[in-house]
């Protein structure tokens, strides 16, 4: 039924856009996604339908992109080294825009979809992230950091990329299936879709989803960032609270 809520928006672009290009009509199953109590995360259906002139879909078959990422945040990264059975931080470097959160579907392998220098450009696929490190450093080590920082939020499920699990129905509708983690960062997410035909980009759309806290969680969050003296004080009576009281059990059983 997901299908009947990109109709309008066709027909819409059908009769009002005299485009000698195809057009994307992207939409997605949730706008707003709302943490709170026993959230063990989300999974989203990003669809939606390609627009052709004439309503004809070429007789060459075309792939589709999508992109969801966001919020991007300042994070520092330090390397571990081992030094006489210790491992203490070594060098470290600053990355000024990481996406928090950064999942790629594609209907094909991008490496059979586009060339390496498009897929750079549009930052298609893991390998392909373009992070602003703050301040000068060794390209060589920009890598291994990256490198580094993807591992990380690949191995905890914040970065994933799914070649083909993108599907395509008669050419002009498409549909694809990503999971949110419980662990997710609050903040504004965008759902690229990009259409590629023979190497090149042909049309993009962008849709913008919010993820916040809700109910308590809002509440715990807002106190230890508006309040964050009462927020520990309140930490440390509950922990004390919840011993006192795990004590009493103990000595009863």
């Amino acid at each position: 039924m997901r299908w009947l809520r990109v109709l309008p928006l066709v027909m819409a672009v059908s009769l009002l856009t005299a485009a000698t290009e195809p057009v994307l009509v992207p939409e997605v199953s949730q706008r707003d996604i709302q943490i709170q109590y026993g959230f063990t995360g989300a999974e989203l259906l990003l669809f939606g339908a390609i627009v052709y002139p004439g309503g004809t879909p070429p007789s060459r078959d075309s792939d589709i992109v999508v992109i969801l990422k966001g919020p991007p945040q300042s994070i520092i990264l330090r390397e571990k080294q081992k030094i006489a059975g210790i491992w203490i931080n070594a060098a470290s470097t600053e990355f000024r825009s990481a996406p928090g959160y950064y999942a790629v579907a594609s209907s094909r392998p991008i490496e059979k979809i586009v060339d390496k220098r498009t897929a750079a450009i549009y930052e298609f696929g893991l390998s392909n992230l373009q992070l602003s490190p703050a301040g000068s450093i060794d390209p060589a080590e920009q890598r291994r950091f990256l490198s580094g920082l993807v591992d990380l939020n690949t191995r905890e499920g914040l970065y994933k990329q799914q070649d083909g699990s993108v599907e395509i129905l008669e050419g002009v509708l498409y549909q694809a299936r990503l999971s949110i983690p419980a662990s997710v960062p609050t903040g504004t997410y965008t759902a690229e879709t990009f259409l590629v035909r023979d190497g090149q980009v042909l049309a993009a759309a962008v849709r913008e989803i919010e993820v916040r806290k809700f109910g308590f969680e809002l509440f715990v969050a807002a106190m230890a960032e508006y309040q964050p003296f009462l927020y520990g004080v309140s930490a440390v009576l509950i922990s004390l609270a919840l011993g006192w009281l795990g004590g009493v059990l103990f000595r009863k059983v």
